[in-house]
This record gives structure tokens, C-alpha cells and sequence, in this order.
């Protein structure tokens, strides 16, 4: 899968450093992905929110952060749409976002 855009994720970790590791991880794992449905997402990641609008919600960091991402499955990019703590998280639509 092609990942959009990295720099959001490298600039969350600058802020918040103990996510780093995980969504380097997070990054490694799902640009290496080839997947065609939410149930490929689910088959590695049991505990990925799949909601609407193609939208997916990854706990990161033992559910420390959370990461929302848009997939297209049919030309295999995923939109990375938000990371944030819980509290900022709280505050959005995470189906429109």
C-alpha cells in the first residue's frame, strides 16, 4: 500500500517521541500490506476500528494514540487523515475527518 503522507506521521512522533517506534512500525507493516478489504486489515490489526467512509482507527503505542486512515482499496493508498492523544481524538468525527 502507498502511504500518504509520511510527514504527518514523522512530525506527530517529533512532537509526542514515545510513538516513534510504534508508527515507524505501524508504517513498515502496512506499506508492506496488499490490502482488498477491511477484513485483511482486521486479519492483522484485531483491534482497528473499521468505520464508515473507509476510514480505519489503529491504536498506537498500546492505545496511547490513535490513527485514522482512509483506505482506497481499489488503487491501494491509504490517507492518513488524523494521529492524536485520546483527548484530541475525542473531538473530531472520525468518519468525516
Amino acid at each position: 500500500m502507498r502511504i500518504i503522507a509520511r510527514s504527518t506521521l514523522r512530525s506527530f512522533w517529533e512532537k509526542y517521541p514515545d510513538s516513534e517506534q510504534s508508527l515507524k512500525s505501524w508504517f513498515y507493516e502496512a506499506s508492506r500490506a496488499q490490502w482488498q478489504s477491511p477484513s485483511d486489515i482486521k486479519r492483522l490489526y484485531r483491534n482497528a476500528s473499521i468505520i464508515a467512509n473507509n476510514r480505519v482507527v489503529f491504536n498506537i503505542k498500546g492505545n496511547d494514540y490513535r490513527l485514522i486512515v482512509h483506505v482506497r482499496y481499489d488503487i491501494s493508498i491509504i490517507f492518513i487523515r488524523f494521529i492524536g492523544t485520546h483527548q484530541e481524538y475525542d473531538k473530531i468525527d472520525a468518519a468525516t475527518i
